[in-house]
């Protein structure tokens, strides 16, 4: 798109959100949290400073327990994984995809076994017992790693366990392997010696879907647009300061900094733009875990994406994370 245009879009979505927050107050926007990500990110990017409405967010552990939420409108907005995306709208959450970031990362979403483990493939899974929380990307891993050695799931044991207690399973020995994902896979590979097993980099996308409710969106349109545009300036800033975000990070998990700075040195944070390929390949997603019965039902995913709020990202990427604090 010419720069010129860009520019026009930009201060013509100004304008009118800047009307419409002057006409009456905005409602608040309800926003999920894993891990305090998406608020830490923001913060720590200069993001929550001047922002024309009020963000209330909420905690929870994992993207099931956030995807239920979704599904109950109990909040309007959050970031989950492609298959907990998929395992949410097989649930008949009326939601939809408004923002997509590739995560693209040296500890991403792997499969981990203990430094001593005598296993070194995921062939070498059969008969094991393999903790990881249902619905999950960590989940939909295994199953993908799996088929591609020609293993069907039936010939592992699934120990279901949110990652606070997983951790501990794999450490105590009530499980084999450990699939799950970044800041756990650093936590357990820098702390305690877990080894990688199999990476996810080419069984998985390792996007991170900004999935909201279709009331959100009917409701809180101005809200949703300049949400989306924050996100995606607070991406950018992170990626060009690694250690400033470590550091955030670590002052709210109390991890240290080489924990953080490791991931977030080895990560490179790309947006996404919701096209008709990236919806095939959630379907494709969609389709595995019908096959593996995690479904109880087919589930049509070409709903659950809102390609309109591509240009709000694109106004995003044509601004800078210094203008959106000030």
């Amino acid at each position: 798109m010419p720069q010129r245009s860009i520019l026009a879009l930009v201060l013509g979505s100004n304008l009118l959100f800047a009307g419409l927050a002057s006409a009456a107050p905005l409602e608040p926007l309800r926003v999920a949290n894993q891990k305090s990500g998406i608020k830490l990110l923001l913060q720590a990017a200069g993001e929550l400073t001047d922002v024309p409405y009020t963000l209330d967010f909420s905690e929870f552990p994992a993207a099931a327990p956030l995807g239920e939420a979704l599904n109950a409108g109990a909040v309007d907005v959050g970031g989950l994984g492609d298959a907990p995306y998929v395992f949410a709208l097989g649930a008949g959450a009326p939601l939809k995809v408004i923002s997509i970031t590739h995560a693209d990362g040296r500890f991403s979403t792997s499969i981990l076994v203990p430094k001593d483990s005598p296993l070194h493939s995921a062939a070498d899974l059969k008969g094991k017992r393999i903790v990881t929380n249902r619905g999950s990307i960590g989940h939909f891993l295994v199953i993908k790693a799996l088929r591609d050695v020609g293993l069907r799931t039936s010939d592992v044991t699934f120990v279901n366990l949110l990652p606070t207690d997983a951790r501990s399973a794999l450490e105590s020995g009530n499980a084999d392997a450990w699939s799950t994902w970044d800041p756990y896979t650093t936590i357990a590979i820098t702390q305690n010696g877990a080894r990688v097993l199999r990476r996810g980099d080419d069984l998985l996308t390792n996007n991170l879907y900004l999935a909201a409710t279709a009331q959100a969106i009917e409701a809180k349109r101005p809200q949703l647009e300049d949400f989306v545009k924050r996100i995606e300036r607070a991406y950018r800033w992170a990626n060009g300061h690694p250690r400033e975000y470590a550091q955030a990070q670590a002052k709210v998990t109390g991890l240290p900094l080489e924990v953080h700075l490791t991931s977030a040195s080895n990560t490179d944070f790309q947006r996404v733009d919701i096209t008709d390929a990236v919806i095939a390949n959630l379907q494709e997603t969609a389709d595995i875990y019908r096959e593996e019965g995690v479904l109880s039902r087919p589930v049509d995913v070409s709903n659950g994406f809102d390609k309109s709020f591509n240009a709000a990202r694109a106004q995003g990427a044509a601004s800078t994370p210094s203008q959106a604090s000030r």
